[in-house]
């Protein structure tokens, strides 16, 4: 019973985790990490699609190996953040809503930019394996 829940929750995140892909307060990475535990827990076979997988495993494996994010990674998450919430601020009438939302803007791009980046260079001997079999 315990893995059938473990599985429900790992899809429910991963759904976040792809939402997060699009919406720009809601972080990818933390759910698909999560959604990693619960396939590590309840389904070794999904967790390790989860890991393969050619948009979300890069995000995992990045994170797991190096602990950090790519500079392309950043750099759009510092523009949506910055975007998102410009919208709310120009969108809420009153000024200490206002305020609130700039200060929470200043706190989450504190904390976004604080996360290591890391460079990675594609494996010269995987491509030509690639090209090697078509």
């Amino acid at each position: 019973m315990i893995r059938y829940v473990l599985v429900a929750l790992g899809w429910l995140a991963v759904a976040l985790g792809v939402l997060g892909i699009f919406l720009p307060l809601l972080p990818t990475t933390p759910f698909l990490l999560l959604a990693s535990a619960c396939f590590m827990r309840g389904s070794p076979k999904l967790n390790q699609w989860l890991h393969q997988h050619p948009q979300l495993g890069p995000i995992l494996v990045n994170w797991h190996q190096h602990g950090a994010v790519t500079s392309v990674v950043k750099r759009r998450g510092r523009v949506m953040i910055v975007l998102s919430f410009t919208f709310s601020i120009v969108m809420v009438p009153l000024w200490w809503h206002k305020g609130m939302l700039l200060l929470g803007m200043m706190v989450l791009l504190y904390c976004f930019n604080r996360l290591p980046v890391v460079e990675l260079q594609a494996d010269v001997t995987s491509v030509a394996e690639v090209d090697e079999n078509p």
